[in-house]
């Protein structure tokens, strides 16, 4: 092991004092030394403009084929859920008027509504009585069996809520990279309003009559 190694510290004096001084190779310009440790430096890619302005259409496309695909899978959700409330209570108001305030202190609305009392509280699903007469009530009546439905349906609308912000997200994404394509434009441009979270930035640009 002693002979091996010394034998190699002599091939590397015999290189050493062969190589000549005038000798250019690109490790020269390459490394450098920082803190002691010999460092390489990594060549910057080379992109022309155009290159540039294609990848960013291509992301530009690939944003917007997932935003639609986004907004599909939320048109089906909607027509699933047909917008009714997690909890079966409709959070708008429903008004009656009434002309005196006899009429108003002998309302009773499960009679207004045509229905049996155990159904006024639904905004949906509410028979009549001639229906009820006819046809036996459809659907789940168990509490526990309307509470699990009613939990299925809260998630299904949360998971609605997080699709629109997908969605919207994806939007702004689409904009932002828009908007650095068009400022690798030369024509003289002006920042109107900085770029935010929800937005990207507004430039003016200068108007240029084309040929």
């Amino acid at each position: 092991d002693y002979h091996k190694k010394q034998n190699a510290l002599r091939a590397l004096q015999k290189k050493a004092l062969d190589k000549n001084p005038d000798e250019f190779y690109f490790k020269m310009i390459r490394a450098e030394l920082q803190d002691g440790v010999h460092i390489i430096k990594q060549p910057k890619d080379e992109v022309t403009p155009e290159q540039v302005k294609l990848m960013r259409t291509q992301d530009i496309k690939y944003v917007e084929m997932k935003r639609v695909a986004e907004a599909k899978k939320i048109e089906r959700l909607k027509s699933a859920l047909h917008l009714l409330d997690a909890d079966g209570k409709n959070p708008n108001k429903h008004v009656f008027f009434f002309d005196t305030k006899k009429e108003v202190q002998e309302f009773d609305i499960a009679t207004h509504l045509d229905t049996v009392p155990e159904l006024v509280d639904r905004v949906y699903n509410r028979p009549t009585i001639a229906t009820l007469q006819k046809e036996t009530l459809k659907g789940a009546t168990d509490p526990a069996h309307l509470k699990k439905l009613a939990q299925q349906r809260k998630n299904q609308y949360d998971l609605l809520k997080q699709r629109i912000e997908r969605e919207k997200a994806m939007f702004v994404v689409a904009q932002k990279i828009q908007t650095r394509k068009d400022l690798l434009d030369k024509t003289h441009k002006v920042k109107v309003k900085k770029e935010t979270t929800n937005s990207p930035a507004i430039y003016k640009f200068k108007f240029q009559r084309k040929r």
